[in-house]
């Protein structure tokens, strides 16, 4: 959670209590964190975009309503293809599955949620200067390389579970009659595809944050973004 403090006394306080603390050069700027490490500052940032993140996706229409993380119905190929082309062959009848698929990943994205923070607070940081000297989105794609298998593995099961219920009966039914290995991989698709958009909206976030830390009202991040 971020400070809920005057930005400016809350700077001075950090900078007076704690002045014996290194200065740490960061973007070509001095600044003093002080008691708070640059991996520190890097959790903060990346905690506060997942946060940011999840409380947008699990909106209604979290997933569906932004081009950016919508989830779409699989291209399976071979077998699998051909039926579901068959089921899907009117846009009507796709686009109902597809905001129906959105709103499992609404629904599944409660369970990543706390995935996605454990790994923010569990993950190495031996860089953290250079993550945050990198892109807009360097800490989130950090955190994708160590996080999205892990993600995508909670995801799974649920959407697995997902795809046999009355909501998707007629997929399933269809799916199945392969041998359910292409039920399966719909499952995968599906997973997969949400795990991305979790990540893509976390990068966003923090691009946002750091365009503007002072809108975080945390004099953490405005100690180690602001210039």
């Amino acid at each position: 959670m971020p400070f809920l403090l005057d930005t400016n006394s809350a700077r001075r306080g950090i900078l007076v209590a704690l002045s014996a603390t290194p200065v740490l050069a960061i973007g070509g700027c001095a600044t003093t964190m002080g008691r708070y490490s640059l991996e520190e500052g890097v959790r903060r940032l990346l905690e506060m975009s997942t946060q940011r993140a999840f409380a947008r996706l699990t909106q209604p229409g979290g997933f569906y309503d932004d081009q950016l993380t919508r989830i779409i119905v699989p291209d399976l190929g071979g077998q699998g293809g051909a039926i579901l082309s068959a089921i899907l062959r009117t846009n009507a009848v796709r686009d109902r599955v597809g905001r129906a698929l959105n709103d499992v990943a609404v629904d599944l994205a409660d369970g990543a949620a706390p995935v996605v923070l454990d790994a923010v607070r569990s993950m190495s940081l031996a860089d953290a200067v250079s993550v945050l000297r990198g892109g807009p989105t360097t800490a989130t794609d950090l955190l994708a390389r160590n996080a999205r298998s892990a993600v995508v593995e909670a995801l799974l099961p649920g959407a697995l579970r997902a795809l046999h219920s009355d909501l998707f009966e007629i997929l399933s039914t269809a799916l199945s009659a392969s041998s359910g290995r292409d039920l399966s991989a719909m499952a995968d698709s599906v997973s997969g595809q949400i795990g991305d958009a979790i990540f893509r909206a976390i990068g966003r976030e923090e691009a946002a944050i750091r365009a503007n830390p002072r809108e975080t009202r945390d004099p953490v991040l405005i100690a180690l973004l602001a210039v």
